[in-house]
């Protein structure tokens, strides 16, 4: 399963809403609302990623909630 994909099932498992998805530049995007402890658990895993990725730096910038429904790959 691909980093997206892995991070989109995490979240659902959490309740967590937000999406992923790819920049031009390779990197990942991803934003995420809903408990804190489900969110701080979503930024550790994609500080190590599923097994196979090759995560190098996970940058976190806190937002005022947007109120996304569920959780997006793009």
């Amino acid at each position: 399963m691909g980093f997206r994909y892995a991070v989109r099932d995490r979240a659902r498992s959490r309740g967590v809403a937000g999406y992923v998805r790819n920049l031009a530049g390779g990197e990942v995007e991803a934003a995420f609302e809903g408990e804190p402890d489900a969110v701080e658990a979503m930024v550790d895993f994609c500080r190590r990623g599923p097994r196979g990725a090759e995560v190098t730096e996970v940058d976190v910038d806190e937002a005022p909630p947007a109120g996304p429904a569920g959780f997006q790959v793009s």
